[in-house]
């Protein structure tokens, strides 16, 4: 794909947290983002955990994010491509961002050429070496058996028990998330070993909400998006070169 205007990445804004009140301050700060970059962007992939949780039954979704939603509609019906990655919070996406905003769903890491520059894009949820506990449960909770159950509970119960369960998971790990490992920076070993397959330019995940710009090699680079949480950070890919940045209003 040749990129004419710019790309835009970003993640991990964990709507609905920690409650309704701040999740609505920070859902307008990032509708404000998207209305001073519209005119300037080609695609904006947002790479997972837009929601601090997320399930679609048959006929319902969950309350509120109406402001966000109604965004992206606007956006894609502007005609700039939306791209959506599911990330661990938000993993029980079906067909709703299709049908209703146009915008396709992942739910594994893809490749993409803009400007014969090769991008690696995902959340980043249970990749590299460790973590066996949560990659077992993603299996788990990606089972449709699995979501199944899940779906038959009523959706006021269902939606309240997993609200109160994906809290308590970004309680527990918030901190964790937010300190560089070093040599031990998982995501870092998972891009090392891909590039021994295959030349990626530019390696991009979310997940960790720490933001981090790595250089692999002389031409690969590692970002990780950060969050809009703590860090309001994102990548742009300008034609040229992909930075990260800080949005500051």
């Amino acid at each position: 794909m040749q990129v004419v205007k710019k790309i835009y990445f970003l993640s991990d804004f964990h709507l609905g947290a920690p409650n309704a009140a701040e999740s609505l301050i920070r859902e307008k700060k990032i509708i404000q983002f998207f209305d001073e970059i519209k005119e300037t962007a080609e695609c904006i992939f947002i790479v997972g955990d837009l929601f601090d949780f997320w399930y679609e039954y048959k006929k319902v979704v969950p309350k509120g994010y109406v402001r966000i939603l109604g965004k992206l509609a606007e956006l894609t019906d502007m005609g700039i491509a939306v791209h959506f990655f599911v990330g661990n919070h938000d993993m029980w996406m079906k067909d709703y961002f299709q049908k209703e905003l146009n915008i396709p769903v992942y739910f594994e890491p893809k490749e993409f050429l803009f400007n014969n520059k090769t991008f690696l894009i995902g959340h980043g949820d249970g990749l590299g070496p460790g973590d066996a506990g949560y990659k077992f449960i993603k299996k788990v909770f990606r089972n449709p058996f699995c979501q199944w159950l899940f779906g038959i509970l009523p959706p006021s119960f269902g939606i309240g028990l997993a609200d109160y369960l994906s809290q308590k998971s970004r309680a527990k790990t918030g901190i964790v998330d937010e300190v560089f490992l070093g040599d031990e920076e998982w995501l870092v070993i998972y891009c090392k070993e891909m590039l021994q397959k295959k030349q990626f330019d530019y390696f991009i995940f979310g997940h960790r909400h720490l933001p981090l710009n790595i250089s692999l090699t002389e031409k690969s680079k590692y970002i990780n998006l950060g969050d809009w949480i703590k860090y309001f950070t994102y990548a742009v890919f300008d034609g040229e070169k992909t930075t990260l940045e800080y949005y500051k209003k």
